[in-house]
């Protein structure tokens, strides 16, 4: 098949949504298909994202998706993100009457409101409205949208989203992420608490970097708000951005995974730390409940210190990794998608 991606979220960003496309286009290709796809890198004209630089948006971009569109007929087409080129490339199927999927992998309601709490407290409920009614009508003419989880399946029907749902799920490279010896941090206090992830507000980091702690806490990642939290919290090591085998090693030199976001709707990162042998500490919310399903996994508590002291006591690092083995993989993943596209 002939498949059109269109992605706000590319290389050179690292996240889970270019590593999910990235993992999934490698998968489709190997099995025969022929992948394009269309991101911020094919257009001259982007601005910085308010507040997040590292992301770029495209500016007035539908004549020029309209011509790499107009270039040749597709199988399917996969609109990813709710951004600039989502948009454009909804009006133009909309407008020649095309089959398109959408996929839900941000919780863009709770992440907007939250930005916009840090300025104005008052306005985070009419905000999170206009979030709802903003996803509701960017994914409403979709023949399917594909979500990670069942209780984001059951969020976005409580906000009364029309789309028949069709599950998504992720995988995990397992030659790089997997059992390993503990090869970092061996000046460190243990036990060593890990964070990956972007150094952002909407990720809820410092909930992790204010929870008592008894050994030491790193941290893996860059973001607007790097800088403030180093100079913040001096007693946390902060690494920077880290990838491949050395991500690798920093999960597997470390005791324990906390996950402080609660506006993920699944988190990569939580099935990279089980490969390589972590249990998971974070908040019971959408994201976590559906990955940590036993105790040998983690633990979810409202308390992060109590979480990640409990985890440390159940399960092993080989039934952490072999779960990851059984239940998740990019295989997997592309089966979904490619079931989503013939609705």
């Amino acid at each position: 098949m002939k498949i059109l991606i269109i992605t706000d979220a590319w290389h050179p960003q690292v996240n889970g949504v270019v590593r999910t496309y990235e993992n999934l286009s490698n998968e489709l290709i190997s099995a025969g298909h022929e992948v394009t796809i269309i991101s911020p890198l094919d257009f001259p004209n982007t601005m910085p994202m308010p507040g997040y630089k590292e992301i770029n948006l495209t500016i007035r971009p539908y004549k020029k998706i309209k011509m790499l569109m107009d270039s040749q007929e597709f199988d399917t087409i996969h609109i990813a993100t709710e951004g600039p080129l989502g948009w454009a490339a909804r009006k133009y199927c909309l407008r020649r009457n095309l089959k398109f999927t959408t996929s839900y992998h941000t919780q863009f309601p709770e992440y907007l409101a939250r930005r916009v709490r840090k300025y104005c407290p008052p306005l985070y409920k009419t905000v999170h409205k206009a979030g709802v009614r903003f996803i509701r009508k960017f994914h409403a003419p979709a023949s399917a949208l594909l979500v990670t989880t069942d209780t984001m399946s059951v969020q976005l029907k409580e906000w009364e989203i029309k789309t028949p749902i069709y599950p998504f799920t992720k995988g995990v490279n397992n030659d790089v992420f997997k059992l390993g010896d503990k090869t970092l941090f061996e000046e460190l206090k243990k036990p060593i608490s890990l964070y990956v992830g972007r150094l952002a507000i909407e990720k809820n980091i410092e909930d992790f970097l204010k929870m008592e702690w008894s050994g030491s806490k790193v941290v893996v990642g860059h973001g607007p708000d790097e800088n403030t939290l180093r100079k913040k919290y001096k007693d946390v090591v902060f690494t920077g951005k880290k990838s491949g085998e050395e991500l690798a090693q920093h999960y597997q030199s470390s005791d324990v995974f906390v996950f402080p976001s609660t506006t993920d709707t699944f988190g990569i990162v939580l099935i990279e730390a089980l490969s390589c042998g972590l249990p998971i500490a974070a908040y019971d919310v959408i994201g976590p409940r559906d990955v940590v399903t036993s105790n040998d996994l983690g633990c979810l508590n409202d308390n992060l210190t109590l979480a990640a002291e409990s985890a440390l006591e159940n399960g092993s690092a080989e039934i952490r990794s072999t779960h990851v083995k059984q239940n998740y993989s990019w295989k997997k993943a592309m089966e979904n998608f490619l079931s989503a596209s013939k609705v």
